[in-house]
């Protein structure tokens, strides 16, 4: 008996699957913690692939591209791209999720991003590459706000993945595509909506980075996530959006208007779960200096050096959660990225 779309769908939430994969004539496939899995056996025909794209509203013959959505026979929210593949329909699905994730849950330092997000305006960055969780605990931050104190906030999101419902907070949440041309536009229009907290969901170019400056000038708190692997590279990806002749000014803003960084990457733990390792930096004193003067090496060598308990490098996360048995040597060693780091550092010589 062939497999159907709803089946697909069900067992995607079962797996709490990110992402599914759908193409006439070819076996569905899954996301699941960021590992690529494929569910069944049986290619999907074509009939089920018509009906899809019959209920999302795409038409079969003329459309070729179709952001869309829709909602499982269980409740559960999808964001749909209906797109072909050599002229074969397909779609790739992302769940939209309204279980709210708790930072204490996801392992992320609740006591440093809660301080961040109590503050009534400059900017806080999530950073990491593609899959390290960044959206996750994004979410969690929102949510402890959305419990916690009573704030507009307003989002910018390509695509919306936690749906938020009113607490102590209100939520405005825009789609870049569907409710704002882009980041910058929303942006700019946020500014305009009388919010407290701003939610950007990547800054990618000089346009939202610059904008979102001037928010935090204003009085705004900006959240905002970037693809960078460390802090060290969040500062300098940041800077290198300003081109050469406002590269002054963006180091001068950053310097004053920025609470801190997260930088986040997600290993396996012993059991084949995903535990999440960071790395931070909180702004102020000498690093306020060393930001402005661009002296990325002074920043690395005091997060390593200092002992200050609001900074910490992915080199001490790792080593600490391999002593305390969470990942064992081979992963902890892949993390770091250097052996003999490593091995210097979990012997406690730096």
């Amino acid at each position: 008996m062939a497999i159907s779309v709803d089946d697909i769908l069900q067992a995607a939430e079962e797996h709490q699957a990110s992402d599914i994969f759908l193409q006439e004539g070819e076996v569905p496939r899954m996301k699941i913690n960021e590992q690529l899995m494929i569910f069944g056996d049986e290619p999907l025909l074509l009939p089920n692939m018509a009906g899809l794209w019959q209920i999302c509203g795409g038409d079969t013959l003329k459309d070729m591209d179709v952001d869309t959505g829709m909602i499982s026979r269980s409740g559960i929210r999808f964001r749909v791209n209906l797109h072909k593949v050599l002229g074969r329909l397909a779609a790739t699905l992302r769940r939209i999720r309204t279980d709210m994730p708790s930072l204490g849950a996801l392992g992320a330092p609740e006591w440093l991003l809660t301080r961040w997000g109590q503050q009534e305006h400059g900017m806080v960055l999530v950073t990491g590459s593609t899959g390290q969780g960044k959206s996750t605990t994004l979410a969690g931050l929102l949510h402890w706000m959305n419990t916690n104190v009573a704030r507009h906030i307003v989002t910018i999101e390509d695509p919306v993945e936690y749906i938020f419902t009113n607490n102590r907070s209100m939520f405005t949440q825009r789609e870049v595509g569907r409710d704002t041309p882009s980041f910058t536009r929303g942006l700019r229009a946020a500014m305009r909506q009388a919010p407290d907290v701003i939610f950007v969901g990547e800054i990618r170019d000089h346009d939202t980075a610059f904008t979102a400056l001037q928010a935090c000038e204003t009085g705004h708190l900006v959240i905002a996530s970037m693809h960078s692997a460390t802090v060290a590279d969040t500062m300098e990806r940041f800077v290198n959006l300003f081109p050469a002749d406002q590269v002054g000014i963006g180091l001068h803003l950053l310097s004053h208007q920025l609470l801190g960084v997260l930088c986040q990457k997600l290993v396996p733990d012993l059991t084949g779960r995903l535990t999440l390792m960071v790395e931070h930096l909180q702004n102020g004193g000498a690093v306020r200096d060393w930001i402005a003067r661009r002296a990325v090496s002074d920043i690395a060598e005091y997060m390593t050096r200092a002992g200050d308990p609001n900074c910490r490098t992915f080199l001490q996360s790792i080593v600490a959660a391999f002593g305390a048995g969470v990942i064992d040597e081979a992963t902890a060693i892949a993390a770091a990225g250097n052996e003999a780091e490593f091995r210097r550092a979990a012997r406690g010589i730096s």
